[in-house]
C-alpha cells in the first residue's frame, strides 16, 4: 500500500510529464499531504541489535542482548512476523519495537532514528508483538497456573514464607489490588472513577509469590469496583477451593490479603478493630511485613514498564490499556526469572527458568 509520500512523488512525475494541470497538481499535491510529520526514516540506518552493547540493551529494552534473543525463542516467536496490512518484519527487530515502546514515556516519532521505519509501522508492528504476546502466553496470569502453582509448589512457597517470619504456617502467597491511572475518558466517566485514589482508573487483581513472579492476574475492571468485587469476579476463590490443598493431609493452603478481603479457609486477612490482644497485634505485624512484598512487585512491573505510569497516554477506548499491563507483567516476570528480584531476594527463592515458565 502506498504512503503520502510516494502518492505525493507520483502527483509531481505526473506534473513535471504535464499528464496534469497546475491547478490539477495544486488540489491532489495539498489533498495526499498527511497531517502527521514526516519523519524522514529512510536516512537512518536499519536497526541490528548485535551492534548495541549490553548496557545500551539494559537501558533502552530492560534485557541484555542476549537474553532478548533468549527471550524470543522462549515466546515461541516465529522467525518473521506478518502484520495484518501484510507488512513483514524480522521477530527480534518487532520484541525490540515493543520493549523500547513500554521500557519508558515515549512517541512512535522518537523510535524512528533507532529502527529506520515510519510511524505506521511502528505502530502496527508494536501493537501486532503485544497481541501477538498476549494471545499466546496471558493464560499463564489470567488463568490459574497449575504449573507455577501446583500443590508441591505452593507447599515449598507456605515453607518459605513462615521461615521469613509469618505467623501462619500455611500462606503461600499474598493477594492485592493495584490500581493503574489512566487518561480521563470522554464518555463514562464516573463508571472507572476511583474515590479514593481520586483518579480515573483501571484496576487488576494480582497475586504475588514469594519467587518474585505476578502468580496470577486478573483484569482491568472499572476503577470505581471494590477489592472484594475482583475477588467475586476473578473466580480466583473457587479456584483456591478446589486446588489449593496440602497434598499429603488435605489441609487448606491460604493466600493473605489486606482487611478489605472477607476471611475464609483459603484466604486469611490481618485482624480487624480498634482493640487488640497482643497476640493479634503480633500476628498483623508478622503477616504485614512479609505482605510488603506484593508492593515490591507491583512497582517492579511500572518501575521497569515506566510507559504504564504515564496516565496521558493511556486511553480508554483508543488503546488496549489492559493488555499492555498485562503483557509488561509477563516481561517483569522473564526479568524476574533472569535476573533476579528484590522479593525472591528477600525470601531466598529462586524462580524457574524461561523454558520452565513459558510452556
Amino acid at each position: 500500500m502506498s504512503n503520502f509520500r510516494e502518492i505525493r512523488a507520483c502527483i509531481a512525475y505526473a506534473y513535471g510529464n504535464r499528464f496534469i494541470n497546475e491547478q490539477e497538481f495544486v488540489l491532489l499535491y495539498d489533498a495526499y499531504k498527511s497531517t502527521n510529520p514526516d519523519f524522514p526514516y529512510w536516512n537512518y540506518e536499519r536497526f541490528d541489535l548485535d551492534e548495541k552493547t549490553n548496557d545500551e540493551c539494559k537501558a533502552e529494552f530492560r534485557f541484555d542482548r542476549k537474553d532478548i534473543y533468549k527471550l524470543a525463542e522462549q515466546l515461541q516467536l516465529p522467525d518473521e512476523i506478518t502484520t495484518y496490512n501484510g507488512l513483514v518484519v524480522a521477530s527480534v527487530p518487532a520484541l525490540c519495537m515493543y520493549l523500547k515502546r513500554f521500557a519508558y514515556p515515549c512517541r512512535y516519532g522518537d523510535l524512528v532514528c533507532h529502527f529506520a521505519r515510519p510511524v505506521p509501522e511502528l505502530s502496527i508492528i508494536t501493537n501486532h508483538m503485544m497481541d501477538l504476546i498476549y494471545g499466546r502466553w496471558h493464560h499463564l496470569l489470567t488463568r490459574y497456573n497449575h504449573d507455577l502453582l501446583s500443590p508441591p509448589k505452593l507447599l515449598q512457597y507456605a515453607n518459605v514464607i513462615q521461615q521469613a517470619g509469618a505467623a501462619l504456617d500455611n500462606c503461600w502467597g499474598f493477594v492485592d489490588g493495584t490500581v493503574r491511572p489512566v487518561c480521563r475518558p470522554n464518555e463514562n466517566q464516573r463508571v472507572i472513577y476511583n474515590g479514593h485514589k481520586r483518579v480515573h482508573s483501571i484496576k487488576f487483581q494480582a497475586v504475588a509469590l514469594p519467587n518474585g513472579l505476578v502468580g496470577n492476574l486478573f483484569g482491568p475492571i472499572e476503577g470505581r469496583r471494590h477489592d472484594s468485587f475482583m475477588l467475586a469476579a476473578s473466580g480466583f476463590l473457587q479456584d483456591l477451593q478446589r486446588f489449593s490443598n496440602c497434598p499429603v493431609t488435605g489441609r487448606p493452603l491460604c493466600v493473605y490479603g489486606d482487611p478489605a478481603y472477607p476471611i475464609r479457609a483459603h484466604l486469611q486477612r490481618p485482624y480487624k478493630g480498634a482493640v487488640l490482644t497482643p497476640a493479634q497485634q503480633d500476628f498483623n505485624t508478622s503477616m504485614s511485613t512479609v505482605r510488603s512484598s506484593v508492593e515490591w512487585i507491583f512497582g517492579d512491573i511500572v518501575n521497569y514498564f515506566k510507559f504504564l505510569d504515564f496516565k496521558k497516554n493511556l486511553k480508554i477506548g483508543l488503546s488496549a490499556v489492559g493488555k499492555m499491563y498485562v503483557t509488561c507483567a509477563l516481561m517483569q516476570n522473564a526479568r524476574s526469572i533472569l535476573y533476579g528480584s528484590v522479593t525472591s531476594e528477600y525470601f531466598g527463592l529462586d524462580p524457574p527458568s524461561l523454558e520452565e515458565y513459558f510452556i
